[in-house]
């Protein structure tokens, strides 16, 4: 899909010469028809009025308009921008599963939304994408390599379980080795990069591992891995079913029967993201983490391409003002 936008629209503005020039053609011909009996010789005027049609006549000034138009269009300096999408592609799923992902302040849980919200993805991607699942708490664990058999990743998701810490860091690099560099058996054309990308979700702060997330975000960079990053969970704390004021009985009961808030890291995760070139996201609700992968599964790997076509339209009105004066010559009067 293509969208022309310009850069300097204000130019457009020129525009209104061209219905001005058709009114004032306009009344120098009715002008020229009130005079037309001023002509003695009326077998002279009938002549001309026979080889000059009415559409003849103007035709010239139609094509001479059309020039005028384009021309004021690539002074407006048009620019045409393509959304393109890879058409191979590997997609690696990053999904944290550490303990506090069995909260329920995103419902029904934080990990449940996710497995809902990531199945939405697979059906959105396209068919021909290779698609991974990783999940990590205190250490990664690959649980498919990418494929295009998108049912096999979709019974995987619905295995996942949450429990103990927070690797964000190790989990990201494990999803980046699982690529490949330069990202492996994707066809593409030759002297060209495979498209590849990362989503992640994670519901709060690195608490383990041996690589900062920084660090892995820079790993993906380098790899030229797009990583996409989800932070998922609300900032006040969830229900416990236990009845105490924390996950271990007998904890703190000044937090009025609520497990300890353990809100997202948005900040770090966005900053994964702009190392990656990816886009960051914040889903407090399981409705907005659909609406979330919905559109990552629909916009991943998409490209924009803008381009000044200003050439096009002077091109287009130099041709159009050459046929403009060829066709003045042709019509012109001649005499009997």
């Amino acid at each position: 899909m293509a969208v022309v936008s310009f850069g300097s629209p204000y130019l457009l503005l020129g525009l209104l010469t061209v219905p001005l020039a058709i009114a004032f053609a306009a009344r120098s011909d009715r002008r020229r028809g009130r005079y037309a009996v001023a002509f003695t010789n009326l077998e002279l005027l009938a002549s001309l009025g026979a080889s000059q049609l009415p559409r003849r006549r103007f035709m010239p000034l139609v094509i001479f308009l059309l020039a005028l138009t384009a021309a004021w269009v690539a002074a407006a300096r048009p620019r045409e921008t393509v959304v393109t999408r890879a058409p191979h592609a590997t997609v690696v799923l990053l999904v944290d599963v550490s303990g506090s992902m069995a909260f329920n302040d995103v419902a029904p849980t934080r990990l449940g939304a996710a497995e809902r919200a990531m199945t939405t993805f697979l059906e959105r991607i396209p068919r021909s994408y290779r698609v991974g699942l990783v999940a990590f708490n205190s250490s990664p664990e690959v649980l498919v390599e990418p494929t295009t058999n998108h049912a096999l990743v979709r019974e995987n998701v619905d295995l996942l379980g949450a429990e103990s810490g927070t690797a964000i860091g190790d989990g990201l690099a494990a999803a980046v080795r699982l690529i490949g560099s330069p990202h492996r058996d994707v066809a593409v054309g030759p002297g060209r990069t495979p498209a590849a990308a990362i989503v992640l979700l994670s519901d709060g702060a690195q608490t383990q591992g041996r690589l900062t997330p920084l660090q892995a975000a820079g790993l993906a960079g380098r790899a030229g891995i797009r990583v996409d990053t989800v932070a998922l969970g609300t900032d006040h704390g969830a229900p416990n079913p236990s009845g105490y004021g924390g996950p271990t009985p007998p904890s703190n009961t000044l937090l009025g029967g609520l497990l300890p808030p353990m809100p997202p890291d948005p900040q770090t995760l966005a900053a994964i993201a702009q190392r990656a070139g990816g886009q960051t996201y914040v889903a407090r609700s399981a409705s907005a983490l659909d609406l979330t992968y919905a559109r990552l599964g629909t916009s991943i790997l998409r490209s924009r391409t803008t381009r000044e076509i200003s050439s096009w339209f002077a091109g287009v009105a130099a041709l159009v003002l050459l046929a403009s004066l060829g066709v003045s010559w042709l019509t012109r009067p001649r005499l009997p």
